[in-house]
């Protein structure tokens, strides 16, 4: 009897693979000729396959960061720049290019999932031949590389197929017609991005899609993926062509409607990824409209991710997003290095793990000057930083990707007495608290490479968003040249000019820079290759490249 249980095993193992490839349904519901009607949520269970990760302690010697919640890259900014155009305010943020980046961070073993460490430094101002101060907060937690699992995911797609997606992806859309190239289209991007990202899905994972151009439509409810026909989802997304307007607060009403027969489970994660080419204008920030709508969503635990596609891509609103509990955004740039981002970072980037953070900054010694590294809001003069949200970053021999918040901060006395009241909420509601005491070393110049590259990160940023601020005023029209005293002056960045957003700009501006901020690029870029040198860090080439760029679009 046994021998026929063995013999016979493999032929029931092969009777129970095709039964269960029967169960897989291709349940695409849009019709690209027709107008869609309202989709069934297919609601199936939510077994739990994932771990509690704030129970976690220390049992390996590489554990994973964090890094803060909003600009994930600068890539758009980049973009811009090696095409000739004159980036957005916000196409470049300070969080963006620190997760850009690895930081050796300095580590101790610690209980606590959020375990953050500091470094100071002191150092001359290459523009004023003042002093400055920094605090760095390094952003490591307990986290065991090893055993880290995500938690089973609810993932809603809500796709942009208006018109503009059928352009190409590395022009704007509302220049003037030029030469057609044969680069793919944001469209094209967009679908095989999407197909990209499905194969990072479990089986116990459930996938949904929502498409929007003036309207909005079901193309496929939410449904577990073992039960899905995967093959024939991602040739129907591939199939996808652009049309109409856009309406994207009616693509994500959509789109969160597929989470609402969803029971809450602390064991599972709901996310929208949503994706489009044009950012909204400030409309949008109401209640009933997108950005509302994800700040509500939020509240209901389910968060977004919005990724901008193409070159033209509009991030004036984007550091919004910063401030919304779980949110994060980044920009496709490159197919090919988005899917390998996809490699290392999705289970990362679907999955935050701290909310709600805050240090409070008491000190005799220091007062703040600014915060590079998040959108915090200074509810109280002693709230040195809040941070909605903090997602797992990864960790490697180059140290942590992103993982810094740095802190530039103004002597008021002799002492050097700084003290840290720490509290936040893991993913399981539990508020931690700690006290921090730190020791600035005024005779030490920079306590760490991790604060040494940050500060000259940080003044990499300040200089490009004043020349943004100052070269934007006279975007298709005479850029101004200011003095180099001014400029002098404006190498911590300045307050935001007063925007309006009644409606955006879709055509490009010509890169051009000023014979003033040339003078300033050159200085810094003396500066910013001697940090580079000393730190022994090739990942800096890339800035530097680009104000070198910089400087031959000022022989124009």
């Amino acid at each position: 009897m046994k021998m026929l249980i063995v013999l016979l095993s493999p032929i029931l193992l092969v009777f129970a693979m095709n039964n269960d490839v029967k169960k897989r349904v291709d349940d695409w519901e849009y019709n690209q000729t027709i107008p869609q009607k309202e989709g069934i949520i297919k609601s199936l269970g939510m077994p739990s396959y994932s771990i509690n990760v704030s129970g976690i302690s220390i049992t390996a010697r590489k554990n994973l960061g964090f890094s803060v919640g909003g600009a994930k890259d600068a890539n758009n900014f980049y973009e811009n720049i090696k095409l000739g155009y004159l980036p957005k305010l916000n196409s470049i943020t300070y969080e963006g290019v620190f997760n850009e980046h690895r930081f050796n961070l300095q580590s101790k073993k610690c209980k606590e999932l959020f375990c953050p460490n500091f470094e100071t430094a002191i150092r001359y101002n290459i523009f004023n031949n003042k002093r400055d101060y920094f605090l760095l907060v390094g952003l490591n937690s307990n986290i065991n590389i090893n055993t880290f699992k995500r938690k089973k995911l609810n993932l809603v797609v809500v796709l942009d197929i208006s018109g503009s997606m059928g352009g190409s992806f590395n022009k704007y859309y509302y220049d003037k017609r030029k030469k057609v190239n044969n680069k793919k289209s944001k469209m094209q991007i967009a679908n095989t991005s999407i197909t990209s990202m499905i194969d990072h899905l479990k089986g116990y994972d459930n996938f949904g899609l929502v498409l929007f151009d003036n309207n909005s439509y079901l193309a496929k409810p939410l449904r577990e993926v073992r039960y899905t026909d995967i093959d024939a989802i991602k040739k129907h997304i591939l199939k996808l062509k652009p049309r109409g307007g856009t309406n994207w607060s009616a693509g994500y009403k959509k789109g969160l409607e597929l989470f609402e027969n969803i029971g809450k489970d602390p064991e599972v994660e709901n996310r929208i990824i949503f994706i489009t080419d044009a950012m909204p204008n400030s409309g949008e920030l109401s209640k009933n409209r997108l950005f509302g709508m994800i700040k509500d969503a939020s509240q209901r635990e389910v968060y977004t991710t919005i990724i901008g596609v193409g070159v033209d891509f509009n991030n004036d609103l984007v550091e919004y997003v910063t401030k919304i509990k779980g949110a994060n955004y980044l920009s496709i740039h490159s197919e090919k290095e988005f899917k390998k981002r996809l490699d290392k970072e999705f289970d990362y980037l679907v999955t935050p793990l701290v909310y709600n953070l805050k240090m409070e900054f008491i000190s005799n010694s220091f007062s703040i000057k600014k915060i590079y590294g998040t959108a915090t809001n200074q509810t109280a003069p002693n709230t040195l930083l809040e941070v909605n949200t903090l997602f797992p970053s990864s960790n490697d021999e180059d140290g942590v990707k992103g993982g810094v918040i740095l802190v530039a901060l103004e002597k008021i006395a002799k002492s050097n007495d700084i003290k840290l009241k720490v509290s936040y909420f893991d993913r399981n509601g539990e508020k931690h608290q700690s006290i921090k005491n730190v020791k600035f070393d005024i005779n030490n110049y920079y306590g760490g490479s991790a604060i040494q590259k940050a500060s000259i990160l940080s003044d990499y940023v300040n200089i490009i968003k004043n020349w943004l601020i100052d070269t934007r005023k006279g975007c298709n029209d005479k850029v101004s040249y200011p003095s180099f005293k001014i400029l002098a002056k404006k190498c911590v960045y300045p307050p935001l000019p007063p925007r309006n957003f009644s409606t955006w700009e879709r055509k490009s501006c010509k890169l051009q820079v000023s014979r003033g901020y040339i003078k300033l690029f050159y200085i810094f870029l003396k500066e910013f290759q001697k940090q580079k040198y000393l730190l022994r860090d090739d990942s800096l080439k890339k800035e530097e490249n680009t104000l070198k760029l910089l400087l031959k679009y000022g022989d124009r």
